[in-house]
């Protein structure tokens, strides 16, 4: 008797799984690791049935999900290695982290999370992994372990937002007047405009996200689709300095018209039904799983992540780091169509000029925008792999 495509899929539920059950297969499970820098870390692993794997982490961005390395995890393990995505503080189902607006944000300042993925290795029992990848923010984190870690993380991949190095040794409050500068200038431009990065730092961003007119699903739909190759207005280019007219050239959803909220930003670019249908890389069903941990949880966990990155007193502890490079071999891998390559002037040229010593290649992936990994998976699988053979020591 013939089958129908969809039954097999929708009867197979992972019951290993926390979430997404219809759509990650067999090998794949959720896994709850406690006492890790004082947060419960909640998983997602593959390749685990053999202690002996060399283990690769995979590190999330916003508004993401361990959920967001799916496309990777059984690849990976297929080719021999234990790969682990944790759910980073403030995301997710890993907990023990504080998401109130007025609560203690220090934890979720860069030095922390990467100082998460130590104790995240801790606890796998390992003493050290053969990479670490971090997509979006993500990728500072995966930047900052193997900067300070060489001994545990002994190799890195940087997608999507390029790493420049750690702060310069002045006087934060030198780095604080700067970006109350290009605030006001972005402000008094002609069509006043906003960063999103200053966005989200304000109290009310994440009451409009979980709140938007549209929904979260909608909004989410509209954020991940103006941020990728299927939107064409992503265009990117170089921009020349970090000004407010350089600036102004981002699309709205990088430099924001000032009166307008996130959910507002990218409404107008919210894709047709035809649009979402043949949209492969984020079905219905995948996109559910984003939507239902967000409304569920909120954006607060996110969003305190750009409260201290954007707060020089938050990223003081950096600057011990100033003039150092990443001394593990590291690449970068991005869309093509993805304007976060190029949205803070001179940190390309900088990652490869000066931030990072063994750089093994910078890789822009045809057809693919922002969210890389889910956009063309096959590509960035195949760059991964290519870069773990080469580069993969044993097992930890």
């Amino acid at each position: 008797m013939q089958r129908v495509p969809q039954e097999p899929a929708a009867m197979s539920r992972n019951a290993d799984v926390a979430y997404g059950g219809t759509t990650l297969p067999a090998g794949v499970r959720s896994r709850f690791l406690d006492g890790v820098n004082g947060l419960a870390v909640h998983a997602l692993e593959a390749g685990f049935e053999d202690g002996a794997r060399p283990c690769v982490v995979l590190l999330h961005g916003f508004p993401e999900l361990a959920y967001s390395w799916r496309k990777q995890l059984p690849p990976l393990a297929a080719a021999g290695f234990h790969v682990v995505a944790p759910d980073q503080r403030g995301y997710g189902r890993t907990t023990g982290w504080d998401g109130r607006y007025d609560g203690d944000i220090a934890p979720f300042r860069l030095y922390n999370l990467a100082l998460d993925v130590v104790a995240l290795v801790e606890a796998l029992g390992r003493r050290s992994v053969a990479a670490v990848v971090g997509h979006d923010f993500g990728s500072p984190v995966a930047a900052y372990c193997a900067l300070i870690r060489p001994d545990v993380f002994r190799s890195a991949v940087l997608m999507s937002a390029p790493f420049a190095g750690p702060p310069p040794v002045r006087d934060p409050s030198a780095g604080a007047a700067a970006a109350r500068d290009i605030h006001r200038e972005l402000a008094a431009l002609p069509v006043p405009r906003k960063h999103y990065q200053r966005y989200y730092t304000m109290r009310a961003a994440a009451a409009d996200m979980r709140g938007a007119p549209q929904g979260v699903r909608d909004f989410l739909r509209a954020y991940f689709h103006v941020k990728s190759a299927d939107w064409t207005g992503n265009r990117p280019f170089p921009l020349k300095a970090w000004t407010a007219e350089e600036l102004a050239k981002l699309p709205r959803y990088y430099v924001m018209d000032l009166d307008r909220t996130m959910p507002e930003s990218v409404a107008p670019e919210m894709p047709s039904p035809a649009e979402i249908e043949a949209c492969a890389w984020l079905t219905d069903e995948e996109l559910g799983v984003y939507s239902a941990e967000y409304g569920r949880l909120g954006f607060q966990g996110g969003l305190q992540w750009y409260r201290c990155a954007n707060d020089p007193l938050h990223t003081a502890d950096l600057r011990m780091f100033a003039g150092r490079a990443i001394e593990v071999p590291t690449v970068f891998i991005a869309g093509a169509a993805d304007w976060g390559v190029y949205q803070r002037p001179g940190a390309l040229e900088a990652m490869c000029d000066t931030a990072c010593a063994r750089m093994r290649g910078i890789h822009l992936v045809e057809g693919a925008g922002h969210w890389v990994q889910q956009e063309r998976p096959e590509a960035v699988n195949r760059r991964l792999l290519e870069f773990l053979g080469a580069t993969a020591p044993a097992a930890g």
